[in-house]
């Protein structure tokens, strides 16, 4: 096996790893799993650094991907959906993914200008660049079979359905109206005109 074959397969599971970091400690954040404390310290920039991270061994992984002789990519199969020839299905996925987690860590630098709700909206992707990467990996990677790697899909999965159902479960007590009845003040009706 070439160099080439060694940083294709590296990058792309570094990538799949940061991604899933990335995830798991933006659903962590926004979830107040750590209450306010994360927030109050600034720790926020770790999510946003584990995204670019993660975007940039992706990047790793498809220049690598254009120099490898075996499979033969050109750019146009790297980078646009459905083009290429080799693993169709999975190839697609792989750049779906790679061109939604760049606008995901891109929204980082235009949320002032975009607003908190389009912001939001964008991030909400993260959820279909996490599938997209990790059907993408298990199908055209080829360590797909290596216990090491199951296991980070496994486990990435696991806590990122996990952290996700806390943190609907806690956006739905933080959103439930108060229920109680107040008693409005009776009003008196002046008979004098």
């Amino acid at each position: 096996m070439s160099l080439t074959w060694y940083i294709i397969r590296g990058s792309g599971l570094v990538a799949f790893g940061l991604l899933s970091a990335s995830m798991i400690w933006g659903l962590m954040v926004s979830g107040k799993v750590f209450g306010r404390a994360v927030k109050a310290k600034g720790l926020q920039w770790l999510h946003e650094s584990l995204g670019l991270a993660a975007l940039l061994a992706t990047v790793v992984h498809i220049v690598a991907l254009s120099m490898d002789e075996f499979v033969d990519f050109t750019w146009l199969d790297i980078l646009v959906p459905g083009v290429a020839e080799w693993e169709p299905l999975a190839t697609t996925l792989g750049v779906v993914a790679l061109w939604s987690m760049a606008l995901v860590s891109l929204s980082f630098y235009v949320k002032r200008w975009i607003g908190q709700s389009a912001w939001r909206t964008i991030h909400y992707l993260s959820f279909g660049v996490f599938l997209s990467g990790l059907l993408h990996g298990a199908l055209a990677g080829t360590d797909s079979s290596n216990p090491f790697v199951v296991a980070l899909y496994v486990g990435a999965t696991a806590a990122i359905i996990l952290l996700t159902a806390i943190r609907i479960i806690g956006d739905r007590g933080r959103s439930t109206p108060d229920r109680t009845v107040r008693r409005q003040p009776e009003r008196k009706v002046s008979t004098t005109p």
